[in-house]
């Protein structure tokens, strides 16, 4: 449908007059992202090819449409971001940052001993001497000892402040800036925050209503919050997921780098306030998010440049994100669906591009279901009727056509008489039709003829009224002769390993949508059959996926095609059969079959003796023959001849055209 823009004639049209025209500014502002009939077209090729709807669906999202990305474009850039990720630097960076300061305190402090007399320099010289060699180890050591370089205490101090600050940055983004300073005032700010943050973290975890505390706290504490959380959950998951990520960044360290930081962390936090609340926030966040993602490896590479312990943990929470995002595009988990994606983080790792493609394969996803085509049950995804009825009508469409190039099977009906009702519709006449003549469209056809000839000069717009032979048209009818109709399909495993699946559910699609359409005074019945035979709805038959069960039960689908021709004694009886094995099962007493390969003389008689009974009912029974199995040719040639029907070996690619040209020819009593 075209789009179109209105202009007004004059700014000061007292009649506030507009001219319309085609939409000539840029792109259709209202046109869809996607074609959604060529997307059901594709999702029912898929299901037709013995696929199912879920998988269809979730291909068609991966590999996208209309010449649009899919799901895959965008995995694909996660991947690369992944791993570029995995390469950001080397996690023990805090470790070296560390090593490096004590390494220059040590120095000045050991230079300003060199130059001091007595034994207060002689028994420190020993004390530093006796320090134990690992970072963390020293650093404790350190703690209680008596500076007597000035430059060498302050680079001591900056050391624990750093910890201090890299330690409450990693949980708190933004807190580095908020601690450059070493503000005693400031500290307490963090104290009185993390207070605050505890106590709405319990309110929340009892249930209680903590809209009204939520925004207290933000209004108070904003400055620590740089993502700025709306809600009390936002808040919660932004605190778990970097508190999983120091977690998971400490599980990716070798032992020994575990052990020296987490005795600097904890020397950090040696505030017994500060590690109190501390403590006590891990553990709100921990029960208020247990799923979470703690125990594993971050499976970071060593190398590179060295990372600060925040950096690091923001490294790791980065990476995490990227790993989440994979796992909800790859759309892996049973029932999941689009819905599943955070677009807000696939926005903030990929960028707004990425947001719009994906956001346009969420509204096509919504849109098959919304028009229709799809709907979600407990089961997932399946096809509507509507979708069924479409894919009936592009089958029927690919049928028609093959008649049409072949000059084969016109399913036209011209004959008249007592028994043909009008369809509605008109067509030119040719010779040798005696379809009743259209009068008014004849007579309209010879004025708007004569118009044109007068208005272009080339004959005389006088005189009677002339009639052409291009003139008359005919009113097309339609006899109404009714046929019930058993279309038996073979279900067998055979039918998918031999690629005959899909044209074989096209082949009843496209039949059932001519019935429908064309024919709705017949009564159309599709039966399936392998080991046992069933009725099929066109839904049920277009979702039938193949089962690896062995037997081919011809008998049980004759007689339920008996009782569906029973059912309408006044139609004209037709039965088609399409298979590629001869029968191989038969009903038991019980009603249960027995399945014997080869085939043995008790299922044959049993089958033979279900076509003699259409055979005295007077049905058509012709067998569309799939494949070149010896004994299959043998016995349809064999039932043929018992029951006056004909035998068609198809290529499969004409499996449609030969089907239903044959059931418009048995309708009209043409066996």
């Amino acid at each position: 449908m075209n789009r179109v823009s209105a202009e007004r004639y004059e700014p000061g049209d007292p009649h506030g007059r507009f001219r319309y025209g085609p939409w000539r500014g840029g792109p259709d502002p209202l046109a869809a992202p996607y074609d959604v009939r060529a997307a059901i077209d594709k999702i029912g090729s898929d299901v037709l090819s013995a696929g199912n709807v879920r998988d269809s669906l979730r291909e068609l999202l991966r590999e996208g449409l209309d010449g649009r990305g899919g799901l895959d474009r965008l995995a694909e850039k996660i991947r690369k971001m992944r791993n570029a990720a995995r390469r950001r630097g080397d996690l023990g960076g805090t470790l070296d940052q560390v090593r490096s300061a004590l390494d220059q305190a040590l120095a000045a402090e050991r230079e300003a001993l060199a130059g001091e007399e007595g034994d207060d320099a002689r028994f420190a010289e020993m004390e530093l001497d006796t320090l134990p060699d690992d970072v963390a180890g020293a650093v404790r050591g350190l703690d209680a000892y008596d500076w007597h370089s000035p430059e060498a205490r302050q680079t001591y101090e900056q050391i624990k402040q750093m910890l201090q600050r890299e330690v409450l940055d990693a949980q708190f983004a933004g807190m580095k800036q908020a601690l450059e300073s070493p503000d005693p005032e400031a500290m307490q700010r963090v104290k009185d925050m993390l207070a605050d943050l505890n106590q709405l973290l319990a309110k929340h975890a009892r249930s209680e209503d903590t809209s009204d505390a939520f925004r207290e706290f933000m209004d108070k504490h904003g400055e620590f919050f740089p993502e700025q959380p709306e809600t009390v959950e936002e808040l919660i998951d932004a605190l778990a997921r970097r508190q999983a990520a120091a977690q998971r960044m400490m599980n990716s360290l070798s032992p020994e780098q575990r052990e020296q930081l987490g005795q600097l962390m904890a020397q950090a936090m040696a505030d017994a306030d500060l590690a109190s609340e501390m403590a006590q926030l891990g553990d709100n966040l921990r029960a208020l998010r247990p799923g979470l993602d703690r125990g594993s490896d971050a499976g970071m590479r060593g190398g590179g440049e060295g990372l600060g312990y925040s950096e690091a943990v923001q490294a790791v929470a980065e990476l995490a994100d990227l790993e989440a995002l994979e796992a909800q595009l790859s759309q892996s988990g049973w029932g999941s669906t689009l819905d599943d994606v955070d677009v807000d983080l696939l926005e903030q790792r990929l960028g707004n591009e990425a947001a719009r493609d994906f956001q346009a394969l969420r509204d096509l996803e919504r849109e098959l279901e919304a028009q229709g085509y799809l709907t979600r049950g407990d089961d997932g995804m399946r096809l509507t009727p509507r979708a069924v009825r479409r894919l009936g009508q592009s089958a029927l469409k690919r049928v028609f056509d093959q008649l049409a190039a072949s000059g084969n099977g016109d399913h036209a009906d011209h004959r008249t008489g007592a028994a043909d009702e009008p369809t509605g519709l008109t067509r030119p006449w040719v010779f040798g039709d005696e379809l009743p003549i259209d009068a008014s469209r004849t007579v309209a056809n010879s004025l708007r003829r004569r118009a044109l000839r007068s208005s272009t000069g080339s004959g005389s717009g006088g005189g009677g009224m002339l009639l052409d032979v291009e003139d008359f048209e005919v009113t097309e009818t339609e006899r109404r002769t009714t046929a019930v109709v058993a279309l038996c399909v073979d279900l067998s495993f055979s039918m998918v390993q031999d690629g005959r699946w899909g044209p074989m559910k096209q082949t009843a699609l496209a039949l059932n949508h001519l019935i429908e359409t064309r024919f709705r005074q017949d009564a159309l019945q599709v039966i399936g059959f392998n080991r046992l035979a069933r009725r099929l709805t066109p839904v049920q038959l277009a979702e039938a996926e193949p089962e690896w069960i062995q037997g081919t039960n011809l008998q049980h689908a004759l007689l339920l095609a008996t009782r569906h021709l029973r059912r309408h004694p006044d139609a004209e009886p037709v039965v088609l059969v399409v298979t590629d094995g001869e029968p191989t099962a038969h009903l038991t007493g019980d009603g249960g079959a027995a399945f014997r390969w080869p085939s043995t003389p008790e299922t044959i008689r049993a089958t033979v003796a279900q076509v003699d009974e259409l055979a005295r009912y007077g049905a058509t029974l012709n067998t569309f023959m799939l494949g070149d199995d010896p004994g299959l040719a043998r016995f349809v040639d064999a039932i043929a001849r018992r029951a006056g029907g004909r035998v068609f070996t198809p290529d499969i690619g004409r499996l449609g055209e030969y089907v239903v040209s044959d059931y418009l020819q048995a309708r009209r009593g043409r066996r």
